[in-house]
């Protein structure tokens, strides 16, 4: 399916999103953030076909971050509101992501600067090429970090770590980023495709309500109370133990085979 600057395939179960707009490696312009959103309508359409969500780029990079190609023009003197498109059109497709019903495998093809460096950490398994980096590319423009960075980036590798990337704009290789517990896996880059359509796939055949609680579990932990987090623990447990999944589970365990989940 073609979409502006965005395709979406899919492979039995597992629903494949690529940034696609490789003139500018895959930046991000308003056009593809609308062909973002249809995207994921269209994914939406089949919610319950789709139990797995990969997310790459096409060509040589993941996505470069915001497309800067008429930022320039303004007048000598005028004012640029350069945050003005982060609330209508950025932040209502990070939040669709954040709020998906199906586990999301971000699949680091390359570069993943800025907006992409966002976008790329929105994973809940994140897959790497080798000669990918990521850069926190805003101090080099003058801008500040957006798109989640500074919520993401201190949970996920310290404030120290954060605050240095993002003052001295300095490229993070896929390597060190592993290191630092950035990412989840790193692939020679010919090795990536397969790999990431290996683990979508044994995502999508997984418990999928189960998986999808468990990625609501993680991303309110971080603003609970202890107490908070064990009564939504208990909440959620009551919602993936009514699932059928949970008794095939069980009935699997203990005939000692494989569970064959369905997602419901």
């Amino acid at each position: 399916m073609q979409f502006k600057h965005v395709t979406v395939d899919f492979d039995g179960p597992v629903a494949i999103l690529k940034l696609d707009h490789p003139e500018v490696m895959n930046a991000v312009s308003m056009d593809m953030l609308a062909g973002l959103g249809e995207a994921l309508d269209a994914i939406d359409d089949r919610k319950t076909e789709v139990r797995c969500l990969v997310i790459t780029g096409q060509g040589r990079a993941f996505c470069t971050g915001a497309n800067l190609q008429g930022r320039g023009n303004a007048k000598p003197g005028g004012r640029s509101n350069a945050g003005a498109a982060l609330e209508t059109a950025y932040h209502p497709f990070l939040r669709r992501l954040r709020n998906l019903h199906c586990p999301i495998v971000t699949s680091v093809n390359g570069p993943a600067a800025g907006a992409g460096m966002s976008i790329a950490l929105m994973g809940d398994m994140i897959l790497c090429a080798r000669s990918a980096y990521f850069l926190q590319a805003f101090r080099r423009i003058g801008l500040v970090p957006d798109c989640g960075s500074t919520w993401l980036l201190p949970r996920l590798i310290g404030k120290a770590r954060s605050v240095e990337l993002s003052l001295m704009g300095e490229r993070l290789p896929a390597e060190k980023a592993l290191e630092w517990g950035l990412v989840n896996r790193v692939y020679d880059d010919a090795a990536l495709p397969d790999e990431t359509m290996k683990l979508a796939h044994e995502l999508a055949n997984g418990p999928t309500i189960a998986l999808s609680l468990i990625r609501k579990l993680y991303w309110e932990s971080e603003g609970n109370s202890f107490e908070e987090q064990l009564d939504l623990e208990q909440r959620l447990q009551r919602e993936a133990g009514a699932a059928e999944d949970f008794r095939e589970g069980v009935t699997a365990f203990l005939e000692k085979r494989p569970a064959k989940f369905k997602g419901k």
